[in-house]
C-alpha cells in the first residue's frame, strides 16, 4: 500500500483547509506528534487550541486556531 494513501486526508491536505474548517483528536495528534494525552495536557495549558463539542461524542478543533498556535508555535 502507498504510504501516501495511508495519511489521514485531513492531515495531508491540512494546509489547504479553509480556516473554519474542524478537525478530529487524530489530525491533533500527528500534528503535534504526541498522544491523546499529551493533546489534553497541551489543551489545559494553552499551548494547544480549546477544542469545540460539536456534539455529546464529539470533539473537534478549529483549523484556523490550530494553524496560529501551531505558526506561533514555529516561531518561538
Amino acid at each position: 500500500m502507498n504510504q501516501l494513501n495511508s495519511i489521514n486526508p485531513a492531515l495531508r491536505d491540512f494546509d489547504q483547509l479553509p480556516d473554519s474548517a474542524h478537525v478530529g483528536l487524530p489530525v491533533v495528534k500527528a500534528l503535534y506528534a504526541c498522544s491523546p494525552a499529551s493533546v489534553w495536557r497541551g489543551v489545559k495549558n494553552l499551548t494547544i487550541p480549546k477544542p469545540y463539542k460539536l456534539s455529546p461524542r464529539t470533539t473537534c478543533w478549529n483549523v484556523g486556531e490550530l494553524k496560529i498556535a501551531l505558526a506561533a508555535k514555529a516561531g518561538a
